[in-house]
């Protein structure tokens, strides 16, 4: 009986706040369904973020490999690295050196396809594997498709050595950088580290947080058919999602993944060539725009029309080999070199 002016409060309580209460529960439930929402994608999001390779990831030899002398270095973290160092045509004066930097999936001698009219023309090319590719070390640790720290100690590492052998043979440590995808993306966030990095050429580069976030938009296009996710939240909704997913991806993966627009806006000047496929369906041609919107100047752009990822220098050889001579020539060795050499047709888009 002593219960009884309890309850009897308890819902004279209830129906004098009702209102509250049902907005209570209405937030709460909501509160809940987006935890669900959330979690339920951030784990769709990271098996892919971590289990899916890109397109061609690994290349088919359609080229001819350069053999020159190899060498051992290390990277930032102490990790031994293969390199290769190959000398400019016999015959040619001495331009200066750039660092290769190869794709996910690949190795050192891919340098071929897209450097060998560079060294015709007298450029000294430094090749290396990124860590558990080709020869390197680190045969424990997982790569993938997206630069990360790591990669980015890497490169660096291959800058520092080569830098220490320019200067035991009493040349400028300038050097120029030439990345693929992967590789392009962890020189960027190298050349933001060392201004000794000259000049840039970048062949599918890309940002990790926002290629993450379009990638993100396009899978949840899979889940509109069940009702399960759409793809016209708020902008917020998808970077709070990007946030989420870089909290469990990296400490899985052990390393972080820079953004490298961020990376590019803070970046002291540096002339900067992009180079993108027109029809690259995976790094899609907007990714490496907003890179070149985020770029200082001086930067160029080159949209090479029917090129897939990384396939523009075997879609357009020539006007591939005369454009990064051409941007090296200007930037690096310093030559009277015609803008019009290096720059896009005016619609921004070339094709042989």
């Amino acid at each position: 009986m002593v219960e009884l002016p309890i309850i009897l409060g308890f819902w004279t309580w209830v129906s004098d706040h009702w209102a509250i209460l049902a907005i209570a529960i209405t937030c709460a439930s909501l509160l809940i369904a987006a935890m669900w929402l959330l979690g339920y994608y951030v784990k769709i999001c990271l098996n892919i973020f971590v289990d899916t390779p890109p397109p061609m990831s690994h290349k088919p030899r359609d080229f001819e490999e350069q053999q020159g002398e190899i060498v051992r270095f290390r990277s930032f973290d102490g990790t031994s690295l293969r390199g290769m160092l190959l000398s400019r045509t016999e015959g040619t004066d001495y331009k200066g050196t750039i660092v290769f930097c190869h794709e996910y999936g690949s190795d050192m001698y891919s340098c071929a396809r897209y450097t060998k009219a560079l060294m015709e023309s007298g450029y000294d090319i430094f090749t290396f594997d990124f860590r558990a590719h080709g020869e390197s070390g680190d045969v424990d640790y997982r790569p993938v498709q997206w630069p990360s720290d790591k990669e980015l100690g890497d490169a660096l590492g291959a800058c520092a050595y080569i830098q220490t052998q320019l200067a035991e043979d009493g040349k400028s440590q300038d050097i120029g950088l030439f990345g693929i995808s992967r590789g392009a993306g962890s020189g960027l966030l190298a050349a933001a580290s060392d201004s000794r990095i000259k000049a840039i050429v970048c062949d599918g580069a890309f940002s990790t947080d926002t290629t993450l976030i379009a990638l993100m938009k396009r899978w949840a296009s899979i889940f509109e058919a069940i009702k399960v996710l759409k793809t016209n939240y708020p902008e917020v909704f998808w970077r709070l999602l990007l946030w989420l997913l870089m909290r469990f991806a990296q400490p899985k993966l052990g390393r972080r993944f820079p953004s490298v627009r961020k990376a590019l806006k803070e970046m002291e000047p540096r002339p900067i060539l992009f180079i993108h496929g027109q029809r690259d369906s995976y790094i899609r041609v907007d990714q490496t725009e907003l890179l070149h919107a985020a770029a200082p100047e001086p930067k160029y752009m080159w949209i090479v029309n029917k090129a897939k990822h990384n396939q523009a220098a075997i879609i357009a050889p020539d006007a591939y080999a005369s454009r990064t001579v051409a941007f090296f020539d200007k930037h690096l060795n310093n030559e009277d070199v015609p803008e019009s050499k290096i720059s896009a047709d005016p619609g921004g888009t070339e094709a042989e």
